[in-house]
């Protein structure tokens, strides 16, 4: 076999081909960020069988050969193992899959210490990446880097001697230690607030991170999904206006179901339940599937294609534009059952309606 690797950005240095395995970066990852429940077992077996199976048998296919080279490395892109809790609720296989990998670096270091190197990559905001586009919907580009900085973080990491091993690094604090001061050059929008990735605690400028309890989302029945028309999603919208309690919720719910329109409805189709904690919680939703559309207190008229469970301040943060749902996703703080497609389309009326609240 040869192995060649990549360069740092303009100043292209090629690593000298020869046969053998000089390098292993085990970077294939699968993802399905759901809770228990709503993860099917296929999903479960594919994370497994990709994160934690894959790595652990490639590099143990590799090492014998690894073992042979003069300086060789193994490269995880997994994160630090933090036990927070945060970071299991919300999508509790991935989370185990991708520990999995990093498991591999803390075992295999000390395993082959002194023979192979074995390290664990990271980065420190997202990355954007056709995942990232899945799960961020449009424009979520603006807020993450480019693939560069871990191309330039992993140049680093393979060209120390072998002695180099069992660390957990994270792309942009390394690059700092290498002397890099310019970041601008690997942001897709530069001066755009970035995301941080997952698994890292970290302060978030755009909103106090407390960690604020989430209100528990209310099992749902199976009703039916007939739809509501004229004069019932006329009814709805009324009753649910009388029915609605004071305070920042219920305004931002005024102002969101006087922004109701056809086309929302038209281009939306989604029913979405929100279960919020704190001041002004409780069962709120958004009815952009019946003719006519509705918002207000309590459940919808026909039953919910995605819940959202959130605090009451967070939730009117997110829709006066102080908190993208996105971030709130990724760091805890939001909890999504159901179409995640339907969620994206939500994100998008939002930046339509912050000029209005």
């Amino acid at each position: 076999m040869f192995f060649f690797f990549f360069s740092l950005n303009a100043n292209v240095k090629w690593l000298t081909l020869k046969p053998g395995i000089d390098i292993l970066v085990n970077n294939a990852s699968a993802i399905s960020l759901t809770g228990t429940l709503e993860t099917a077992t296929k999903k479960v077996n594919l994370m497994m069988d990709v994160n934690v199976r894959g790595t652990y048998l490639t590099s143990k296919a590799c090492l014998p050969h690894l073992r042979k080279s003069k300086n060789p490395h193994i490269l995880n892109l997994s994160p630090p193992m933090n036990l927070n809790p945060m970071w299991f609720k919300n999508h509790c296989a991935y989370t185990i899959s991708k520990y999995g990998m990093s498991m591999c670096v803390l075992g295999m270091a000390e395993e082959f210490r002194g023979e192979v190197a074995v390290n664990a990559l990271w980065p420190k905001t997202a990355i954007h990446t056709a995942a990232m586009d899945m799960l961020g919907g449009a424009g979520i580009e603006k807020q993450c880097r480019k693939t560069d900085i871990l191309a330039d973080a992993a140049y680093c990491i393979l060209t120390k001697p072998k002695t180099f091993t069992g660390n957990f690094i994270i792309d942009e604090v390394l690059l700092r230690e290498e002397g890099v001061k310019d970041f601008d050059v690997y942001a897709i929008a530069p001066g755009h607030p970035l995301m941080p990735d997952f698994f890292l605690d970290v302060e978030i400028d755009t909103t106090a991170m407390n960690q604020e309890g989430y209100g528990a989302a209310k099992e749902e029945k199976k009703l039916s999904r007939s739809q509501q028309e004229g004069a019932d999603a006329a009814k709805a919208k009324t009753e649910s206006a009388a029915a609605m309690p004071s305070g920042p919720v219920a305004e931002t719910f005024r102002v969101i179901q006087g922004a109701v329109t056809e086309e929302y409805v038209r281009s939306t189709q989604g029913v979405f339940q929100f279960e919020l904690s704190g001041d002004g919680g409780g069962t709120w939703y958004i009815d952009l599937k019946t003719k006519g559309g509705s918002a207000g207190f309590g459940k919808a008229p026909v039953t919910a294609d995605v819940v959202m469970s959130m605090s009451s301040a967070d939730f009117v943060k997110m829709f006066a534009g102080k908190l993208k749902p996105t971030l709130a996703f990724m760091t805890g703080r939001l909890r999504i059952k159901g179409n995640m497609a339907l969620a994206i389309k939500l994100e998008k009326m939002l930046s339509q309606l912050n000029s209005k609240l």
